[in-house]
């Protein structure tokens, strides 16, 4: 079976879909790949790390889209898809709540599409849970960024030339992300506070010695998967309320709320920047789908009063090498999983649990039962 790697294509994406480690592997298993020149270059792999385990290096992007399975970062375009052949499968992020016109079009040609966001939390999936390990990187470069673009230092320092107070990090959202970066920016030696609109998670947040904010907001909880549930507009503007205080007195302010397959909910507004000190940092992880911050605007640094609002999207390009090992390893695992050695056939059960949340398309059609419900209005 022949696997393609095609260079990632979307603007500013540094990332590949398959490390030279994990090529060996796949090899190994008995597959055998063509990866397009230059293609894990941004991430520190040179062609020839990949030729040296066995891979293939062609110039020819017709070549591996040709291939019996397509591995990649960001969702194909319509035209890479014009070359995928027919029950070939796609596997990468595709984005299926938000692209129904290419996920139809997959469908048309008869693509195996693999939506890696749909990969099910379970203990089972765990080592193929993308977003996770993508998250988990994000957050902590959030961290990252806010003390670059900080005027001051995270920690508390005694000097002879007196004391410096530790830096006031408050951090939205207590996911995997979330999370990550309550652990950095504590790594960093900052004062730091969280808010989770799931109250689950407070114990999370306390083990990792940061501070949790009490706000109720009344009936909340979070879904089958362990997503945040969407508030309704009451509790969202209880949270605005209940946070205003904390931001004021942050050094730091860094959001994390999504929800999934829905625009993320706006819980800062512009007066809240507004009364944050001048220098104060604020970074929106959720800018890419919305945002959580009033003003922040996609890959641009806001001024507002003296206050950076950061939003930068493709937060994991950021860390380029790390976050294509572990994506890499996602889909090793993935498809590891589902290869059948004795046929040397990539064995995809209809009727597996993983198979079913995370298959798109097949045959002909759009199979996933929740995305097949949503584009028929459901």
């Amino acid at each position: 079976m022949l696997i393609g790697v095609p260079k990632e294509t979307w603007p500013g994406e540094l990332r590949t879909a398959l490390v030279p480690q994990n090529a060996k592997k796949l090899i190994e298993l008995g597959f055998s790949i063509v990866l397009e020149a230059s293609s894990g270059l941004a991430s520190g792999f040179t062609d020839e790390m990949y030729q040296e385990v066995g891979v293939k290096i062609s110039q020819d992007r017709a070549e591996l889209l040709a291939a019996d399975l397509v591995m990649r970062v960001r969702k194909p375009s319509i035209g890479d898809l014009q070359l995928v052949k027919k029950e070939a499968v796609n596997v990468s992020f595709l984005d299926p709540f938000n692209e129904k016109e290419l996920v139809e079009d997959m469908a048309t040609r008869g693509i195996q599409g693999i939506s890696m966001e749909m990969i099910p939390r379970s203990t089972r999936a765990q080592k193929m849970d993308a977003l996770s390990s993508q998250a988990n990187l994000a957050g902590y470069v959030t961290v990252i960024q806010a003390a670059f673009h900080s005027p001051k230092i995270f920690p508390m320092m005694m000097t002879p030339a007196g004391t410096i107070a530790p830096g006031r990090v408050f951090i939205i959202g207590a996911g995997v992300a979330g999370l990550q970066a309550i652990a950095t920016a504590k790594r960093l030696g900052a004062r730091v506070e969280a808010f989770d609109t799931r109250p689950v998670v407070a114990e999370q947040v306390q083990s990792l010695g940061a501070k949790f904010l009490d706000i109720d907001l009344g009936e909340v909880g979070q879904t089958d998967q362990g997503y945040a549930k969407e508030l309704t507009a009451e509790q969202v503007e209880l949270q605005r309320e209940g946070q205003k205080q904390v931001i004021s007195q942050s050094d730091v302010l860094i959001t994390t709320a999504q929800v999934f397959g829905r625009p993320a909910p706006q819980i800062v507004g512009l007066d809240m920047v507004e009364a944050m000190k001048p220098g104060s940092v604020v970074v929106d992880m959720a800018v890419e789908s919305g945002g959580n911050v009033e003003g922040s605007v996609l890959d641009q640094i806001v001024d507002v009063g003296g206050v950076k609002i950061i939003g930068q999207g493709n937060l994991p390009s950021e860390v380029a090498r790390n976050a294509s090992e572990m994506y890499s390893n996602n889909l090793f695992n993935l498809i590891s999983e589902f290869w059948d050695e004795e046929t040397k056939k990539l064995i995809l059960d209809p009727d597996d649990e993983i198979i079913q949340s995370c298959l798109i398309t097949r045959e002909g059609e759009v199979i996933n039962e929740t995305i097949k419900n949503l584009y028929n209005g459901g």
